[in-house]
């Protein structure tokens, strides 16, 4: 049975990864230097919410391994690994509210799943964010404007495409969970 389960969890893994690669095709770039509005974080998300910590910090990780691969925006080893594996194994962290959840859908109470589902997205979220921001003041910092501290101009960048991807996120997110709360749990 145990087999089952672990079987069960790599092909889910590798398939919310894939699912997250075909999401990233299309997405629409916010920017010439990178970053772009996509439903992306959703397989990872959702890979979150149905396995935890492992399944969302794994998928995520995986999903950055593979935009590596598929070409990404990389001009220094360490950037690459902020901007990608690092960056999404941060989205795994959604996970935070997996249990609450998955509570939730089995009291059926709708107003605290959408709560929950919110307050994961957006922590998932954040932590990308700070990753990206790291990535941005340390090798990027040089595009700011001279009169604008790096820090605030590696936030506004970054929010610009992560704030509407995350709020396309949850929103998909919601409408999943209305329509099948099961896709949310493992039975």
């Amino acid at each position: 049975m145990q087999t089952n389960r672990k079987v069960l969890f790599m092909i889910e893994m590798a398939l919310f990864s894939a699912i997250a690669v075909v999401l990233d095709l299309f997405s629409f770039s916010a920017w010439g230097q990178g970053g772009s509005i996509s439903l992306q974080m959703v397989p990872i998300f959702m890979m979150s919410f149905r396995w935890g910590w492992k399944g969302g910090v794994a998928t995520g990780w995986v999903f950055g391994l593979l935009q590596l691969i598929m070409g990404a925006y990389i001009i220094h080893p360490f950037q690459a690994l902020l901007d990608y594996p690092l960056a999404f194994t941060a989205v795994g962290c959604s996970a935070l509210t997996a249990n609450l959840i998955r509570k939730a859908v089995e009291q059926k109470s709708q107003t605290k799943a959408v709560v929950y589902i919110t307050l994961g997205c957006l922590t998932g979220s954040f932590l990308r964010l700070v990753f990206h921001n790291l990535s941005a003041m340390i090798y990027f910092g040089a595009s700011a404007p001279a009169d604008q501290p790096v820090w605030l101009y590696a936030t506004i960048y970054n929010v610009s495409y992560i704030l509407p991807s995350f709020i396309l996120s949850v929103l998909l997110l919601l409408i999943l969970v209305q329509a099948r709360n099961s896709i949310f749990y493992k039975k």
